[in-house]
């Protein structure tokens, strides 16, 4: 009997959701009954399941005409409880194949793979510890209003700045409460839980670890915050820019790279002083982040976030311990030296985002390059590197080669058709904006 299925025996599973993350982030699968699950054999779905839009459209162009299927193979590692299920019901992550067995490149997950094979090759396993913000927002089944904060425990909303408060934490106490356990069930190692800067913004931090482990665990951990908020008469979102007035909410992503042999982190040198290795991944984060902006930062929301003064970077700066900056270099001890990489949205897809963060510094290694000096002064008073719009960035992604070569053509084809089509689509819209100062002023 295999692990899978002994695994399924032994908690008596009902039903198990087989799932694989598409372009959005978003789990496309089935649900299938236990005895029905094929560990073996797997499943099919249309390849183009893949590269659906956020609005559930396709872009043309990006599969065979034919809508071919394509395999999906669990992966044994990534089989959890569904907490929330009122029966026991099981949920493993699956990775994409075609039929002669290759992967299909445009699976997220096969994206971070390919990055994760270029530094295998040279010894190397990056080490990666995100960080995820979102707000806590009342019920709201017109999206035409605005968002407002959810009643506390005090049967009021959150005004004002609370961050850091723990009082303003304890006021969801039941509902994180749930989170956790919802967490530990799956193995998802989270860590510190903190009240941010926005109304009911919070941020909860996870332990370092394997950046394709990371990445399955952020893409459970969206998914179960969700639920337990809906499951206290709220909702959980994961916008970059989900109010008007309040800060938007990021992923930050600290990195750093260890030897498989030595286990010895390579950003630091035996004396304890940063290596070249160090500096060259700075670098490379410094030359491609602008060109990968549209993965930091998929949706026509993302670019309200990326604004001057609003907690998240304008540029590709970076210094010691300078939160203005795109890139930080937190104090730590030499073995413990690392890259956060400020810039991604909590609405990227974090496949994506961490398979462009690694292929920034990678690139950068490759081509030994050289970052400016770090900045001891505000970033925010500097100009913009990044794109201020969605068409823009994908533009930037498309016309960069090195970026393609690493993350694979046809996903960064795929990847630029689908944005396009979400923007096409968005600027069908007539603003509030447009409708309140432009109907009878012009």
């Amino acid at each position: 009997m295999s692990l899978i299925s002994e695994w399924l025996r032994e908690r008596r599973i009902t039903e198990v959701e087989c799932v694989t993350p598409d372009f959005t982030g978003i789990a496309r699968g089935k649900i299938v009954p236990r005895e029905k699950f094929n560990e073996d054999d797997g499943m099919r779905l249309p390849q183009v399941v893949l590269v659906q839009t956020v609005t559930g459209e396709y872009a043309e162009g990006i599969t065979p005409s034919t809508d071919p299927d394509m395999v999906l193979i669990p992966d044994p590692n990534t089989i959890r409880l569904v907490p929330w299920a009122k029966d026991p019901v099981a949920q493993v992550i699956h990775d994409c194949f075609h039929f002669d067995g290759t992967p299909v490149e445009l699976s997220p997950r096969y994206v971070l793979r390919r990055v994760l094979k270029l530094y295998e090759e040279r010894g190397w396993e990056p080490v990666v510890a995100p960080e995820m913000e979102f707000y806590l927002v009342d019920i709201n089944r017109d999206p035409d209003l605005p968002l407002q904060p959810p009643l506390g425990r005090t049967g009021r909303p959150e005004t004002g700045r609370k961050a850091y408060s723990i009082d303003a934490v304890n006021e969801y106490d039941d509902l994180f409460e749930d989170v956790y356990d919802y967490c530990d069930a799956q193995g998802l190692q989270i860590d510190t839980l903190i009240h941010e800067v926005g109304a009911c913004q919070m941020e909860i931090n996870f332990l370092h670890g394997n950046a394709l482990e990371l990445a399955d665990q952020i893409f459970l951990f969206k998914r179960t915050v969700r639920e337990a908020a809906i499951r206290h008469q709220m909702y959980a979102t994961f916008m970059a820019k989900p109010m008007e007035h309040e800060p938007g909410s990021a992923m930050h992503i600290h990195m750093s790279v260890v030897d498989k042999t030595s286990g010895k982190n390579i950003y630091s040198n035996d004396d304890g002083q940063p290596s070249t290795v160090f500096y060259q991944s700075i670098a490379g984060m410094q030359k491609y982040f602008p060109a990968v902006i549209s993965l930091f930062a998929p949706f026509v929301n993302s670019y309200r976030r990326l604004t001057r003064y609003y907690a998240a970077p304008i540029n590709v700066q970076w210094g010691f311990d300078n939160r203005t900056c795109g890139i930080r270099i937190p104090y730590s001890t030499p073995a413990a030296r690392r890259i956060e990489n400020r810039v991604p949205g909590v609405d990227c897809n974090p496949y994506l985002a961490l398979a462009a963060t690694l292929a920034c510094a990678y690139l950068g290694i490759v081509e030994q390059l050289e970052p400016t000096e770090p900045l001891t002064g505000d970033a925010y008073s500097l100009p913009f590197a990044f794109a201020r719009e969605l068409e823009g960035a994908i533009n930037q992604l498309a016309e960069c080669a090195p970026i393609a070569e690493v993350l694979g053509e046809k996903f960064i084809t795929a990847y630029c058709a689908v944005k396009q089509s979400e923007y096409i689509e968005y600027a069908k819209v007539i603003s509030p904006w447009e409708r309140k100062h432009l109907l009878l002023h012009v």
